[in-house]
C-alpha cells in the first residue's frame, strides 16, 4: 500500500472514492476530528461559506493533528452546498424537506459551490469551485420514488449527481466531480502546492 500524504477529513464516500480514482494515498481523520458548525451567518453569501466552511474544518482537524493524536500530514477538507436564486438549499433535514428542495430545483438551474481546504504547519489554503446544473421538470410522482430511495439524505441540495437524480439533469456547466463534492483539478493543483502528486 502507498504511504498516505495527506488526512481526508469527511463524512462522505463520494470524496473518498474520487481521491482513491485519481490515484493519491491519504488516509482518513476519524470521524468527528474536523466537525465544525456549518449553519450560514446572517448575510453571508455561498462562495464565502462553503469557503469559510472547508477552512474551519481544516483547521480543526489540523488541530487534532497537532495535538498529537495522529502522524503530522497536512489536512484536506471540503464543503460543497447548493444555490438556486441566490438562496443556500444545504442537505434536507428529513425525507419531506428533501422533496420541498427538489420541487424548487425542478425545472431550473441552479450553482453548486465547493470549496476544498488543506491545512498544515503553514496555515490554511484554499480554492474554490463554481458548477451550474439545470434540471428538467420533474414531477410529484418522481420526486416521491426518488426520496424513498433514501439517497438525497445527505446531499447538499438533496441530489446525487453520480446516482439516481442523474435523470433528472438536462446539463452541466463546470465540474462534475466538484458537483460531487471534490473538484478533483482545484484539489490536485491544491495538493501540488505542497508537492503531492498521484501516485
Amino acid at each position: 500500500m502507498p504511504t498516505p500524504r495527506f488526512y481526508l477529513a469527511s463524512r462522505s464516500p463520494r470524496r473518498r472514492e474520487l481521491l482513491t480514482q485519481a490515484g493519491f494515498a491519504y488516509a482518513e481523520l476519524p470521524l468527528g476530528a474536523a466537525d465544525v458548525d456549518e449553519t450560514p451567518h446572517d448575510g453571508e453569501v455561498a462562495p464565502g461559506y462553503v469557503l469559510r466552511v472547508a477552512r474551519d474544518k481544516a483547521a480543526a482537524g489540523w488541530r487534532a493533528v497537532i495535538a498529537g493524536k495522529f502522524a503530522a500530514l497536512p489536512v484536506l477538507t471540503a464543503d460543497t452546498t447548493v444555490v438556486l436564486d441566490g438562496v443556500i438549499l444545504g442537505k434536507p433535514d428529513d425525507a419531506q424537506h428533501a422533496g420541498e428542495l427538489l420541487r424548487q430545483l425542478s425545472g431550473h438551474t441552479h450553482q453548486v459551490f465547493t470549496a476544498i481546504a488543506l491545512a498544515n504547519a503553514a496555515g490554511v489554503n484554499t480554492r474554490l469551485s463554481t458548477s451550474t446544473v439545470e434540471f428538467r421538470t420533474i414531477t410529484p410522482a418522481e420526486i416521491e420514488r426518488y426520496v424513498v430511495t433514501g439517497e438525497p439524505l445527505d446531499k447538499a441540495g438533496a441530489y446525487a449527481v453520480q446516482g439516481r437524480a442523474a435523470v433528472f439533469i438536462r446539463t452541466i456547466g463546470g465540474s462534475y466531480s466538484g458537483i460531487m463534492g471534490l473538484p478533483l483539478f482545484e484539489t490536485a493543483e491544491l495538493l501540488g502546492t505542497l508537492g503531492i502528486t498521484p501516485d
